[in-house]
């Protein structure tokens, strides 16, 4: 049985398996909702029920963190790209995640990223401007280049301090570490991966050198800043890895949900007609995006000590992937889950994880999605898809690599 699951798991980087993986995801809930994957080298879940439970249970189940690799993948320190992600807050355990994350939190605060609604706000009309401008004729723009990574670059960028003549080489170093999770990955595919990830950490400590040398009015510098004698300081590395993960993860995600999401609208127009009538349902319309088609497809943790799963028995020291895809459209949890309905009230998804590591930058992304959907609807109601659609060829981080629109 699992080497028909490890099969259809494979389907997901065929061309039908990027472009729809939830009849995937389906078939393995109801046939093997939890199964010991060769492809993986670990168990697979995809019920919403076991995939929470491990995600919740931040003692039993932990990340993959340094520790973990050396002891069960031996050799793993020879790949760039997954020394920097083991470096990252994501991929570590407390007591190092707990210390980092507090520090974090102290400067990347709910009320820094209140604050940032201005500037989110001038920047989703930027961008729609220019979208506005390309189609002025009636020709289709390519939606994902014009707006969702221009907007995604220009917050966290602001954010952080990254310069916009920098986004665009940074784009291209991110959508290579991306592919970083997908199992069918080539010899020389990861080889540019690597290369990825040392150009991207070696860009990071630059700008933290500059920033040192001057500091300006950003979260780099904030972080860099010397505190007070009755609070910790951040070390070079904790603040690089910090300004890592929060640019990597701050506009990546969010691009590749508001493609898949709008996609999702406009091929349900009854749907983005009620938007378009009501933008009041942006903040509705952006959760059940993040649930119906989300980009993180996919998260690993590993079992600390023996565990039962539904009467599956998981040894100390098994790998575990949870499909956070397949959970969110599990129908125990979300009646007729493969409807798109936005304005559905049944709770949230998994897109941003759950428990302890939960998304640092759920509530930036929220936010971004909301507003971009607000105006969306406002401004373009009659907006459709003008051209050949193209997925992006990483069934872990399903997105857009092509979505021509025109109005």
């Amino acid at each position: 049985m699992s080497a028909a699951a490890d099969e259809a798991l494979l389907s997901l980087s065929t061309p039908a398996g990027l472009a729809d993986p939830y009849p995937v995801y389906a078939k393995l809930r109801e046939e093997t909702p939890i199964f010991r994957s060769e492809v993986f080298g670990g168990w697979v879940l995809s019920r919403f029920a076991d995939c929470q439970r491990v995600l919740a249970d931040g003692e039993t189940f932990l990340v993959l963190d340094a520790q973990w690799r050396d002891r069960y993948r031996p050799g793993w320190r020879d790949n760039p790209a997954m020394v920097l992600l083991a470096g990252l807050l994501p991929w570590k355990n407390p007591p190092e995640h707990t210390r980092e994350r507090r520090l974090l939190m102290r400067d990347f605060t709910v009320r820094r990223v209140q604050g940032l609604e201005p500037a989110v706000r001038r920047a989703v009309d930027r961008v729609l401007d220019r979208f506005a401008d390309a189609t002025v004729d009636g020709t289709a723009a390519e939606f994902v280049g014009t707006v969702l990574y221009p907007l995604g670059m220009a917050v966290i960028g602001d954010l952080v301090g990254v310069p916009e003549a920098d986004h665009d080489r940074l784009r291209r170093v991110t959508d290579l570490i991306g592919k970083q999770v997908d199992p069918a990955m080539s010899a020389d595919l990861r080889a540019e991966v690597d290369a990825a990830a040392v150009e991207f950490r070696a860009y990071f400590a630059d700008l933290i050198a500059r920033r040192r040398a001057e500091p300006r009015d950003d979260l780099t510098s904030a972080l860099l800043a010397r505190p007070t004698a009755d609070v910790e300081l951040m070390s070079e590395e904790d603040v690089l890895n910090s300004l890592v993960v929060l640019f990597g993860g701050g506009y990546e995600t969010t691009a590749g949900a508001l493609g898949n999401g709008i996609f999702a609208l406009l091929t349900h127009p009854e749907q983005f007609a009620l938007l378009a009538g009501d933008p009041g349902l942006a903040t509705g319309a952006a959760e059940e995006m993040l649930r119906w088609d989300g980009a993180a497809q996919m998260s690993q943790r590993a079992a600390v000590r023996p565990a039962v799963l539904d009467e599956v028995e998981i040894p100390a020291g098994d790998a575990i992937v949870v499909l956070t895809g397949a959970a969110n459209r599990d129908p125990a949890r979300f009646a007729d889950p493969d409807r798109f309905d936005i304005t559905r009230d049944t709770g949230r998804g998994l897109f941003f994880g759950h428990g302890l590591h939960l998304c640092l930058g759920a509530a930036l992304a929220r936010l971004e999605m909301t507003v971009l959907l607000e105006q969306l609807g406002k401004r373009f109601p009659a907006l459709r898809i003008g051209g050949e659609v193209q997925r992006r060829q990483n069934p872990a981080l399903r997105g857009m690599a092509a979505l021509p629109l025109t109005r």
